[in-house]
């Protein structure tokens, strides 16, 4: 039996090690088209940009495991051994078991592509571009205050860029964190000399062959020597989209990562599977679901029990401040600050629902967030059943 894995990021990397974790020895092939090893992310967004940091996730040296970077899948296709994919040379790559995890691109706003010095950032040669703006500009535009966007935002403001983020939302991160956080979240731009625009959205960019400004839909004109675009992410699945397989936002899965076509998974940022805590398909975009979805894959596989689903978690560092959030939140559960307030320079909120705890945030309490942390992950576990 062997295994054919499309997308060599971390999910496809975590993919390969829980295989290997569990016993499974027939070859695995894995197709990348960023001709990098595989690499981590979430620095890419901070200590990157103040210079070069490790990114590596770790040793692809693996006996029976084939790394083919630099190719680009165009399709899927069925073989007399089972699922496979087209390359951009024609070649057709098949196995067993077929993982997709194409991950996702960011997404970007129309005019962008038509201006030198306008980013966004996805990959490690997209950090290298920002980081050599950020260290040359003096003013820079910022458009999306989400995670990305803030944790930006945050690296050019030490760096005495000054800095102005355009957000369509009334609080940054409201739609992460919900609005009573969301505000805490501005005030921690304001407080570090970071401007925000809020409620309002970009008209149009501005310049010859480079930006130089930015127009907003209220008329106001922002001088930019850089623009940086944070405003979510496209899942790859074009490249599949003449396949049988049920795409919508993602590619769709049950609760163990299947899609709808056997022995073909998705996992990570590519991937849109049911949740049984809601009862919906959600696709998430944070680093603990791209490794908690490759063990399930991996699982399934290998036919394993049904791996526990765990409660989403994630960190930012803004401004020096580590900011945590674990659970599963909902717009109408009630926030309650356990710990200091928003104007405290830490603190520690719960967001309950019929008077339990589904969800904890915390900025620079590492110790009380754990403790919470754990007790919620304690509560019923939703289990990816068959």
């Amino acid at each position: 039996m062997s295994v054919v894995v499309v997308g060599a990021s971390l999910a496809g990397f975590s993919l390969v090690n829980d295989l290997r974790e569990r016993g499974y020895s027939d070859s695995i092939t894995v197709v990348g088209d960023e001709i990098h090893p595989p690499y981590d992310r979430p620095p890419l967004s901070k200590e990157y940009l103040h210079g070069d940091v490790d990114l590596a996730l770790g040793d692809t040296d693996n006996p029976g495991t084939h790394w083919l970077l630099g190719r680009r899948a165009t399709g899927i296709t069925s073989t007399a051994t089972g699922p496979g994919v087209t390359l951009d040379d024609g070649a057709v790559i098949a196995g067993q078991s077929l993982v997709l995890a194409t991950g996702a691109r960011a997404r970007t706003l129309p005019g962008a592509q038509a201006l030198d010095g306008i980013h966004t950032l996805r990959t490690v040669d997209d950090a290298r571009a920002i980081r050599a703006a950020l260290h040359t500009a003096r003013t820079v535009v910022i458009v999306g205050a989400g995670l990305i966007g803030s944790e930006i935002a945050s690296t050019a403001a030490t760096l005495g860029v000054r800095v102005t983020i355009v957000e369509l939302a009334a609080d940054p991160l409201s739609g992460v964190f919900g609005p009573r956080i969301g505000g805490l979240c501005a005030d921690l731009h304001a407080a570090n000399g970071v401007r925000l625009r809020t409620g309002v959205a970009v008209a149009e960019f501005l310049g010859g062959e480079r930006v130089s400004a930015v127009r907003l839909t209220d008329g106001t004109v922002l001088a930019a020597d850089a623009v940086i675009i944070g405003v979510g992410a496209v899942p790859n699945t074009e490249w599949a989209q003449d396949s049988p397989l049920h795409i919508d936002n993602g590619f769709v899965t049950d609760s163990r990562c299947r899609t709808t076509i056997p022995d073909i998974y998705a996992i990570g940022d590519c991937a849109r599977a049911y949740q049984h805590t809601s009862g919906t398909h959600q696709r998430s975009e944070h680093w603990s679901n791209a490794t908690a979805q490759a063990r399930i894959a991996a699982a399934a596989i290998v036919g394993a029990p049904a791996a526990n689903i765990p409660t989403t978690y994630f960190w930012s560092r803004q401004y020096g401040r580590m900011i945590q959030f674990a659970g599963n939140r909902r717009p109408d559960d009630e926030v309650r600050f356990i710990d200091g307030d928003p104007s405290t320079p830490s603190c520690t909120a719960l967001y309950e629902r019929d008077g339990e705890p589904v969800a904890v945030f915390a900025i620079d309490n590492a110790r009380l967030f754990t403790r919470y942390r754990k007790q919620i992950e304690r509560r019923p576990a939703a289990i990816a059943t068959p």
